[in-house]
């Protein structure tokens, strides 16, 4: 993956974390930039393009949370990494249920948050270096090649971790696969999330894809073993 390309925006206002990533990310080849406030951010977002957004949760005029939710809202699709000093498992879900890709809780040690963004990063190159399959189930029409999903016509805005884990189980051809199995393809045999956050995924995936989430056609849960894909 060519860093020297990719750029990262950073929203914290604690200066100490603020400089301290910069720093380690701009070694690591990455370009970074800085907004102190929500306000700063969602004008940072909308001026210029980021590969990644690493967003702090506690932040002046407007939290990390309104400003996902705003970004999401607005149609955007780049991955975001929450930070937060709070580590309930109901801010947790909150973060992904928005659509953050990861949530990592203060404090942190800068070398797991550097693997994080890696991470994310690294799935985003393999996916879009897929092969241009095209996949359709009912009215839903899935294109590898260009990540794009559309439900009867109309375009589906996905994450690229919600698409990577939609993925997952088209390529899998139907077979059942366990959450840990999941965890292990889309975010890495290192990642140690709950695996509460693959159900949270497909409760949002159901939400955006089927036309009764309540009774779902396509990802279907297979009772004490996983998920699988129907066509």
């Amino acid at each position: 993956m060519d860093q020297s390309k990719r750029s990262i925006l950073i929203v914290e206002d604690d200066e100490s974390i603020v400089l301290g990533l910069k720093m380690n990310l701009e070694a690591e080849g990455y370009s970074v930039d800085i907004a102190t406030d929500g306000e700063a951010a969602l004008s940072e977002t909308q001026s210029a393009r980021h590969d990644l957004v690493i967003l702090d949760v506690m932040l002046p005029k407007i939290n990390g949370f309104e400003v996902l939710r705003a970004l999401r809202g607005g149609g955007s699709t780049v991955p975001v990494i929450m930070l937060s000093a709070r580590g309930a498992e109901m801010d947790k879900v909150m973060g992904l249920e928005l659509g953050a890709e990861d949530y990592i809780t203060k404090p942190f040690g800068l070398a797991e948050l550097l693997a994080r963004v890696k991470a994310v990063l690294r799935r985003d190159a393999i996916a879009r270096t897929g092969a241009g399959e095209t996949v359709r189930a009912g009215d839903v029409m899935i294109n590898a090649a260009t990540r794009e999903v559309s439900r009867a016509g109309e375009p589906v805005n996905l994450t690229p971790t919600e698409f990577d884990v939609l993925w997952c189980l088209v390529e899998a051809g139907g077979r059942v696969l366990s959450r840990e199995q999941i965890r292990s393809r889309v975010w890495g045999a290192e990642h140690h999330g709950t695996l509460r956050t693959i159900d949270n995924f497909l409760l949002q995936l159901r939400n955006k894809i089927e036309a009764d989430p309540a009774a779902p056609q396509h990802l279907l849960t297979v009772r004490g073993v996983g998920y699988r894909w129907v066509s």
